[in-house]
């Protein structure tokens, strides 16, 4: 029996089906009116930031927990990019998860199925975002590539992450669309991102 919460990102595993199925941890839900985010020391959800203005998360948003956006990660960015000095942003994974029930809050865990991601870049720091299923959901769960998703549902996706870290006043998008992706680059994201947590991460805590 646990008598301890465990870290939402050290002390969750990812599953028995990885990079296929992943469990997720949920910060924010579309009906969020303040930016929620893990703490990192304490595992507790903390408020980052309110929403400023009318840019509203389109589906469930979490990280993969046991993961890091490191030197793995970022390789994929540099190849794409051509170039050699982007890093990763240091943070878990980040991944949105499509599902049609409504639900009403985050500090949950749920299964997934990813069937793709966006390739972004903030300033000089690779930003992918997974795209994935909620598993057994009647509308998406069907759904095993992200081409596969309705246009509209894709664009809108895009639209939020090139968009949400802008304020009214700047000239220039921070996020940079580099490349939208399907499900066997999303998986091998995914494991370059494990890969990063063993070797970037995890000795830090055995440390602690």
């Amino acid at each position: 029996m646990y008598r301890y919460r465990a870290h939402p990102w050290h002390g969750i595993d990812l599953g028995p089906n990885v990079p296929q199925e992943v469990r997720t941890f949920i910060e924010i839900v579309p009906t969020d009116t303040v930016k929620y985010e893990v703490d990192k020391i304490s595992g507790y959800l903390s408020i980052d930031r309110p929403q400023k203005y009318s840019n509203i998360v389109p589906a469930l948003y979490g990280f993969l927990p046991r993961t890091y956006c490191g030197t793995h990660v970022a390789e994929l960015t540099n190849i794409a990019t051509n170039r050699t000095d982007i890093e990763g942003d240091k943070d878990p994974l980040d991944i949105c998860v499509l599902t049609e029930k409504d639900v009403t809050h985050g500090d949950i865990i749920v299964k997934t199925r990813p069937i793709g991601g966006l390739r972004l870049l903030d300033h000089n720091q690779a930003d992918d975002k997974i795209i994935a299923v909620l598993l057994d959901d009647v509308i998406y769960s069907h759904y095993r590539d992200i081409k596969e998703l309705p246009d509209k549902v894709v664009a809108r996706l895009v639209h939020y992450f090139t968009t949400y870290k802008d304020l009214p006043t700047d000239k220039t998008q921070r996020m940079q669309l580099i490349d939208i992706y399907g499900a066997e680059i999303a998986y091998d994201v995914i494991d370059r991102s494990i890969k990063d947590y063993e070797t970037e991460v995890e000795h830090l805590i055995h440390e602690d």
